[in-house]
């Protein structure tokens, strides 16, 4: 392997990481947003409210 493959492969996974690290927090984000509204609607059913 010569010192630019090195380099190439280097900056390849710190820029396959730099993508993780920025979609990892949204999914999170996005899937605890929809277990919330999920839980406000199981809340809001349970009080016999049946408004979307």
């Amino acid at each position: 392997m010569s010192y630019l493959e090195y380099v190439v492969g280097a900056y390849a996974v710190f820029a396959l990481y730099l993508a993780w690290d920025f979609v990892v927090p949204r999914w999170r984000i996005q899937r605890t947003r929809r277990a919330i509204a999920m839980r406000a609607r199981r809340e809001s059913a349970r009080q016999g409210n049946n408004t979307p």
